[in-house]
């Protein structure tokens, strides 16, 4: 039915498996590096926390550690928190 020119030739298999061979290692390329970032150790030095281990109670022990507010801010906020 298809002759001289119709249809998929050699190179068009070729080309179909290399596409193929692609998307996949393109698709589990993106799936290691989203399992990387999502469960990526905090840095040493700790300057911004990982989304997932943030709160805000965190976030007040932090400020109140370095001195960015006194002691009675922090109780204050964090009862305003629940905490304590």
């Amino acid at each position: 039915m298809y002759w001289y020119g119709h249809g998929t030739g050699g190179w068009g298999y070729a080309a179909m498996v290399l596409n193929m061979l692609l998307f996949w290692v393109v698709l589990a390329g993106a799936g290691v590096l989203l399992y990387r970032w999502l469960y990526r150790a905090e840095p040493a030095g700790g300057s911004r926390p990982h989304l997932a281990t943030f709160t805000a109670r965190r976030l007040l022990a932090e400020r109140y550690a370095r001195g960015e507010i006194d002691d009675e801010e922090y109780q204050r906020r964090l009862g305003t928190l629940g905490g304590h």
